[in-house]
């Protein structure tokens, strides 16, 4: 089964490989945001600088905004985010209203207030894909002229709608707690008089479509919704709405099953978002990773932070199926990889993973353990390695033989060489505790500033181990934009290792935190 679902992954992904050699949109520019990981921001606010020259970059909660005119083979090689979008509208969060009425108007006008900005998002997309579609195949008829036509058809009676929804909400909107609110009192109470026959004939518009209008352009629309919003309404009703209101507005067409385009909508207490999916597939979903371990959003941005170089020595001392070396090897190809594990079972499934990515000359495999590793001391230039939780993330037995693990990579870590570890909440809580129960001088780094954005996500140990919260890295100001900065931070209790940077990412279940550390050379300067 994991080959037939690995096939079509690498079916799907030729197929959008041949829709991304049209090239770029040859209006120019185009408006975009990818969705992240939380902690994830900062890595997507790096690369869609160094890989797209991307402008006016933003970011908020989960989500990174952009200006770039790369042509969708670009596009394709973002790393670090989940999905790619255009977008569509950005805006403040819907106010609520008693009123059930007045938010869905509000709701609406998302679609009416600027319907030329959604025909030209549309032909963006389609001129992206090497897709040419006239407007009035984009907008067969006018609103005014489909609402007498409902009005004549006054003999129509409401009809349970338990047919097709014109929303699917993909299974990661599960992330966020919704609460229901049934629209149907919404209806009863009459709140819009003159969008209450139109949402009550939902089900025979949709049917007279299907029917009327087989040419015309298809959507459907999946929406995510959190915060006071969802107290109200469900995200299906949501989607709905939205896709009534795109109904009325353009004459599309609502289809689940095989849609043009796909509409996503997130609303919550922060913002309102609504964008277009540039690829069917996430970007998240690697065609070259047969079985997944690591996330691997995550994996490639551990290795993004190593800075590993051409010519590098690069180990995984605990590699399990291999997602690291994967990501590392893909983007970094010029380097030779190195993947341990004491597992005959993780071995296997790594082999399994290098071979079908065809990166069997780029890596190599090695059963031994991390705690006695077959070395020589100072022979590797960069460690990655995604340090063992316990079962479901807890601390077991199983975590005594971390301090061993993290000696052996002090060990065979050159001078001047970099770790990159992810580490468990309370795996990172026990290393910064021990920054200062331990006397040992502190010592002046060079490392770059953090910017605006990435300021919230870039977090240095606190001095007090009874703090649990951590404290951002300044920003620095417009006039020391792209310089370095001197930063004087406490020695951990890893030897030599001196810990740099360390940002806290989702896991899903779990949080985490990735740690760089550096190891230490005679020209770091004790104080």
């Amino acid at each position: 089964m994991a080959d037939g679902g690995h096939g079509r992954r690498h079916k799907e992904a030729e197929e959008e490989e041949e829709a991304a050699g049209a090239g770029c949109a040859p209006g120019g520019s185009a408006r975009y945001f990818c969705t992240a990981g939380r902690g994830m921001e900062v890595f997507l606010l790096r690369e869609v600088r160094a890989r797209l020259d991307a402008t006016e970059v933003d970011c908020a909660s989960g989500k990174v905004f952009f200006t770039t005119s790369a042509e969708l083979t670009r596009l394709k090689k973002l790393k670090s985010a989940e999905r790619l979008f255009l977008l569509l509208n950005r805006s403040p969060p819907l106010s609520i209203s008693r009123n059930k009425g007045k938010v869905i108007n509000d709701i609406n006008r998302l679609v009416s207030e600027d319907p030329s900005c959604w025909l030209d998002t549309v032909a963006v997309w389609q001129r992206l894909h090497g897709q040419e579609m006239k407007p009035d195949d984009m907008c067969q008829k006018s609103p005014a002229s489909r609402k007498r036509k409902m009005e004549d058809e006054g003999d129509i009676k409401p009809k349970n709608q338990k047919g097709e929804p014109i929303q699917s909400v993909p299974a990661e909107s599960q992330i966020e707690k919704t609460q229901t609110y049934d629209t149907s009192e919404a209806l009863k109470e009459n709140v819009l008089s003159e969008d209450t026959p139109f949402l009550e004939k939902t089900h025979e518009l949709i049917q007279e479509n299907s029917t009327e209008e087989s040419s015309c352009f298809t959507f459907r629309v999946s929406c995510r919704s959190s915060g006071a919003l969802a107290k109200i309404f469900t995200a299906q009703d949501l989607g709905r709405i939205i896709g009534i209101a795109l109904m009325k507005s353009f004459g599309w067409k609502a289809d689940l099953r095989n849609p043009d385009i796909e509409i996503f909508v997130h609303l919550n207490d922060l913002y309102t978002v609504i964008g277009i999916p540039v690829f069917r597939l996430p970007l998240a979903s690697r065609v070259y990773i047969k079985t997944a371990g690591l996330r691997s959003t995550v994996a490639w941005a551990m290795a993004s932070l190593a800075e590993i170089k051409t010519g590098a020595f690069v180990l995984d001392p605990t590699c399990g199926l291999g997602t690291l070396l994967l990501e590392a090897a893909t983007e970094w190809p010029n380097v030779h990889y190195l993947g341990v594990d004491i597992s005959d079972s993780q071995l296997q499934g790594a082999y399994s993973n290098i071979k079908a990515a065809s990166l069997m000359n780029k890596i190599q495999l090695l059963k031994a353990s991390a705690t006695a590793l077959p070395l020589t001391s100072e022979s590797i230039d960069i460690a990655l390695a995604d340090i063992p939780f316990g079962k479901k993330f807890k601390i077991t037995k199983d975590t005594e033989l971390i301090p061993d693990i993290l000696q052996e990579l002090e060990r065979v870590l050159c001078a001047g060489g970099t770790a990159v570890l992810l580490l468990s909440q309370e795996l990172y809580k026990r290393l910064s505790n021990n920054v200062a129960s331990n006397p040992d001088s502190s010592v002046r780094i060079t490392v770059e500033p953090a910017n605006d954005c990435t300021k919230s996500a870039i977090m240095s140990v606190k001095s007090n181990p009874e703090e649990e919260s951590y404290s951002p890295c300044t920003a620095p100001s417009s006039a020391q934009e792209g310089e370095q900065e001197q930063i004087v931070r406490k020695r951990t209790t890893l030897g030599s290792l001196m810990l740099v940077e360390s940002v806290k990412v989702s896991l899903g279940k779990t949080d985490a935190f990735i740690c760089k550390y550096k190891k230490l050379t005679a020209s770091l300067t004790k104080r």
